[in-house]
């Protein structure tokens, strides 16, 4: 499969994927294996939300990700499990035993009742076992549900009753940094509350003590021992659901995202393979396949991420792809890059928040390591800010490595605009282009479309890919309303964005976390980056509150590297740099430093909360159970009221 080289070939693959998509498309989809070649490339309405792509094609992603590798490279690691606990062996799994243990966990969800199209949950630890169980389910064509471990059981009850899941794959326990969560414990409180389940299959990964309900739960590896080792896939159609992950909705209720089989698979493999410039090494001999990069995402198989480019786009590229049970500051905040010296790996994918949370560690600890295996750098899940851009570079790239500042969505499957790996120029804080097939637009409040460069506007795409969101599951009507219906004829991504005069997208955030003060549209992001080129400051969040002079004043949330001797002085200061690098209009009215922001166990911030405690709402915030650390936000409402 071809990979774009040069900038040029970018430029005319776009070209070619907006002139004739189908065409496109089409030449991507024929390198898979296909039980059926479809009818159709592409049938699709955004009025009424109808997509399909490669409809009448029959297949199992799983022969594309495991299968047809094994002619090739049955031998080569395809998946390496760094744990915890950094003393406890690495385990290495090749292509032909993650096949083996596929296939007998496939044997295991059908002699437990299983059939094609049920909904099976998986509530797991990132263990080799769980992208085990998720491809397992898709190979009897089954849909896997994967609810991220640092649920609580009232998420994992609102997850398991909206898709009438039958079987829930979990973990005695898992272990985090310095802690062991009862995960067995958890579910057994959400059993209580969800009837659909008739079986458990229990991962034995701490040896905790738990309670086995005879008749409902078993042991995965007693399962293990009585199935055979050969499972022919399931023929399934392109448009048949892979997998429902639920993300946070508006209402308080979590919307059951649905990606389909055939889009999905051909964008997870595109988009990783082009992004991170994915190639194996030349073989020595000219035969077979060369050395596979190591490439790690520190994502959780609970999110997107997780899902595209930790199993499915790596395993379908033929890549090792590195799973990290742990935490970045355990047992110490060189752990991130301790493992990418002691696994040489290559490309390394992660999150803004935790490159700013180490970065604030201190620059002693990456200092300790060579890190240099690494070629390539990604970031995921927010805009990252210039200052932590720089740093990440400097520090963890030693200059050498470009930075994929990927921007997608869970709804989008994979990324809608990113730098392609050392093809351009890299821009701090800014997204790129869109990937081929990716037909991204800007428009006004009113829909309008904005022409040209140098304008801001509101993201929207206004062609399908392959990878695009289908529905919410039981709920299409939600699904229409909430994507498809503030511009018609649009995918709308919520997101406002610039686009700078060579073209280049800065994602802005969420459009309402654009403010308008005094009838100019402010990015929180754009406000937050400015706020952290202060030395002292560590992290910020910014949201708008009502104001009775300018409309929507601004409420900035400061964490500092050290206690404030003068927080008046403190604050002065930071509105000099915001005048400086933006300029007066975007001084926050009020600044309140805290300790901490309130962020889900995946590090998003909340700033719903935030928007209520600015608004003085301090009495609504809704559940904070699964937040990172609840009682950070009982200190912010304190703090906010003293500055009243």
């Amino acid at each position: 499969m071809k990979t774009i080289s040069t900038f040029a070939e970018y430029q005319s693959e776009y070209k070619k994927s907006v002139e004739t998509p189908e065409l496109f498309w089409a030449e991507h989809a024929e390198t898979f294996t296909w039980k059926k070649k479809w009818d159709k490339v592409l049938d699709w309405n955004f009025v009424d939300l109808n997509i399909k792509w490669f409809d009448g094609g029959t297949l199992n992603i799983t022969e594309n990700c495991l299968d047809r590798h094994l002619e090739t490279q049955p031998n080569q690691t395809a998946i390496i499990f760094e744990a915890n606990d950094p003393n406890e062996p690495v385990r290495k799994i090749t292509y032909k035993e993650l096949h083996t243990e596929v296939c007998k966990f496939a044997n295991v969800l059908l002699s437990n009742g299983a059939k094609k199209g049920d909904r099976i949950c998986i509530y797991m630890p990132m263990v080799p076992e769980a992208a085990v169980a998720m491809l397992a389910c898709a190979r009897i064509g089954a849909i896997h549900n994967v609810v991220f471990g640092g649920f609580s059981a009232n998420s994992l009850v609102d997850r398991i009753n909206d898709s009438a899941v039958n079987i829930l794959i979990t973990s005695d326990g898992s272990f985090r940094g310095n802690k062991q969560i009862g995960l067995k414990e958890i579910a057994d409180e959400a059993l209580k509350l969800t009837p659909s389940v008739k079986t458990t299959i229990v991962l034995k990964r701490t040896g905790q003590t738990v309670n086995m309900l005879a008749g409902r739960d078993k042991w995965y590896h007693e399962e293990m021992q009585n199935v055979a080792a050969t499972h022919i896939a399931a023929e399934v159609n392109a448009e048949d659901e892979l997998f429902i992950l639920y993300t946070s909705g508006s209402t308080g209720k979590p919307k059951g995202v649905v990606h389909t089989t055939a889009g999905y698979m051909v964008f997870a493999e595109y988009s990783f393979r082009n992004v991170f410039q994915y190639r194996h090494k030349p073989s020595p001999n000219g035969e077979g396949m060369g050395e596979a990069p190591i490439f790690w995402c520190t994502a959780d198989v609970g999110w997107i991420t997780g899902h595209t480019y930790i199993v499915y786009g790596p395993l379908l590229a033929g890549a090792t792809t590195l799973m990290f049970e742990g935490i970045p500051t355990y047992p110490d905040a060189g752990r991130f890059w301790h493992a990418i010296d002691k696994h040489k790996v290559n490309i390394f994918y992660t999150a803004p928040t935790a490159i700013r949370s180490l970065m604030a560690m201190g620059d002693e600890f990456p200092a300790k390591y060579k890190m240099d295996s690494l070629q390539i750098l990604g970031s995921v899940g927010e805009p990252i800010n210039e200052e932590a851009w720089h740093w990440y570079h400097e520090k963890i790239g030693h200059g050498n490595c470009p930075i994929c500042d990927t921007y997608w969505q869970t709804e989008t499957g994979g990324f809608l605009i990113s730098p392609l790996a050392n093809i351009g120029k890299d821009k701090p804080a800014h997204a790129g282009f869109p990937l081929p097939g990716i037909q991204t637009i800007l428009v006004d409040s009113e829909g309008k479309v904005l022409e040209g460069n140098g304008v801001e506007g509101n993201l929207c795409i206004k062609f399908p890919w392959p990878s695009a969101i289908r529905t919410t599951y039981g709920d299409h009507e939600r699904c229409k309303q909430t994507y498809f219906s503030t511009y018609k004829g649009l995918y709308f991504t919520g997101d406002g964005a610039k686009r700078d005069t060579d073209g280049y997208y800065r994602i802005l955030g969420r459009v309402d976390d654009v403010m308008n003060v005094s009838g100019h549209r402010i990015g929180t992001a754009e406000v937050e980056n400015a706020i952290n080129e202060h030395p002292a400051v560590v992290e910020s969040a910014v949201v708008g509150y009502p104001h009775d002079i300018k409309g929507q004043g601004i409420y900035a949330y400061v964490i500092c590297d050290k206690a404030i001797a003068d927080e008046n002085e403190t604050r002065k200061e930071i509105l000099a740099v915001i005048t400086k690098v933006i300029g007066p209009i975007a001084k926050p009215d009020k600044i309140q430093f805290v300790k901490g922001l309130p962020k889900t166990r995946s590090g998003k911030i909340m700033r719903r909360i935030l928007r209520k405690i600015a608004e003085g709402e301090v009495s609504n915030l809704g559940d904070t159970s699964t937040l990172l650390d609840p009682a950070v936000v009982e200190d912010i409402k304190i703090g906010a009221e003293k500055l009243r």
